[in-house]
This record gives C-alpha cells, sequence and structure tokens, in this order.
C-alpha cells in the first residue's frame, strides 16, 4: 500500500457514517496531505473491490460511500440528515430471495438492500 492509499484509508477510517469523494478530497486538501483527487477514486474503488467500503445509490440519484465493518454479506441503514450509517444483517433476505427465485426461475447470486430515514437522533432534534 503506498503513502497516499494509507492516507486515503486513514482518512475513510475517521469518518463516521457515509461520505462522498467530495469530502475526502475536503478532508485530504484541509489535513494538506497531498493526494490527488484520482488517487481518491481510485483507492475507494480498491477498497468497494475489497469490500472494505460500499458504495450507496442514493435516493437523488447521487451516490455516497460507507466504511462497512464486516466483509459478511449485509445491508445498510442511513440516515438522510447527519449520514449516520448502520451495517444489518440478512433481517429476512434469504427467504424472500428463495421466493423470487421459486416464482421466477432465476437463480440470484446476490442483491444489495439499501434502507435511507431519520436516525433516533435527528428525529429527537426534529420533534424538538
Amino acid at each position: 500500500m503506498t503513502g497516499s492509499r494509507r492516507a486515503v484509508a486513514e482518512l475513510i477510517a475517521s469518518r463516521d457514517g457515509a461520505f462522498e469523494t467530495a469530502d475526502l478530497v475536503a478532508d485530504s486538501r484541509r489535513r494538506k496531505l497531498g493526494v490527488a483527487r484520482a488517487t481518491i477514486f481510485r483507492t475507494l474503488e480498491l477498497l468497494v473491490g475489497l469490500g472494505a467500503v460500499e458504495r450507496l445509490d442514493l435516493p437523488s440519484g447521487a451516490h455516497s460511500y460507507v466504511r462497512c465493518e464486516t466483509t459478511r454479506h449485509h445491508h445498510h441503514l442511513v440516515c438522510i440528515r447527519c449520514q449516520r450509517a448502520v451495517d444489518l444483517e440478512d433481517l429476512g433476505m434469504t427467504a424472500i430471495v428463495t421466493e423470487v427465485e421459486r416464482r421466477t426461475g432465476y437463480k440470484v447470486d446476490r442483491h444489495r438492500v439499501e434502507l435511507f430515514g431519520l436516525c433516533p437522533s435527528c428525529q429527537a432534534a426534529t420533534s424538538t
């Protein structure tokens, strides 16, 4: 791992919740790390491929990333206000996928679920 990639990995590790590439670029500039924007993009792609980071497709059509605590199959729940993200285990999706396969004849080899809403903290802040 190069020094620049290590710096990007450290930027990601320091973040709590979902983030965009622009957030990492801004963090890098603010900390004067000298990491090129292209290096940030390439490192993100590498980390997505390794399963350490996952790309989220946002309801707006944009995308962001979230650090994954586990390499096991999981889903994400993301707060639309503060970007806090939670890794979720199966929660019954295996049974749904099995039923989809049974009804359609398809063999599903992967699936992804992303849930978006307000976390308890943001709900409390909204109600006050």
